[in-house]
């Protein structure tokens, strides 16, 4: 059963307030990531752009939602698995999918990132992985 935005909110030790639950509820809803933009749009005027954005910033920090990098620079926003923070850094390493033509990016949860072989001295903090291609509504 899928937690409810108060649930994700509390469990995160952040105050439970209506535009928190608004945003949140808005990534509930969607199977696609999404950008600001996006989020703004299903706001309907409710917030600023700073208001999204300092948002955002908090479920990032909390590791309730991840960014997917994207080929036009723009970062793209997806719910985490219950387990995505540890030690204060995100761990939610799956491969993520954009279409190339309708732009629809979808995380691949099943699908885990390779492992990485770095030459001795150097350490990863973060790995990112994206197919691209056609989803099944625009093939």
């Amino acid at each position: 059963m899928k937690k409810s935005s108060s649930e994700i909110l509390k469990s995160s030790a952040l105050s439970v307030t209506e535009g928190r639950k608004i945003i949140l509820d808005i990534f509930l809803s969607s199977a696609n990531a999404m950008a600001h933009q996006d989020i703004e749009s299903k706001c309907k005027d409710k917030f600023d752009r700073v208001t999204i954005y300092r948002t955002l910033q908090t479920f990032l920090e909390k590791g309730i939602i991840h960014t997917i990098p994207s080929s036009d620079n723009t970062t793209r926003y997806a719910l985490c698995n219950d387990d995505c923070i540890v030690s204060g850094h995100h761990h939610d390493n799956h491969v993520h999918f954009t279409c190339d033509t309708c732009g629809k990016t979808i995380c691949l949860d099943e699908t885990a990132i390779p492992s990485v072989h770095l030459p001795k001295g150097f350490r990863a903090h973060q790995i990112n992985m994206v197919v691209s291609g056609v989803c099944k509504t625009c093939a």
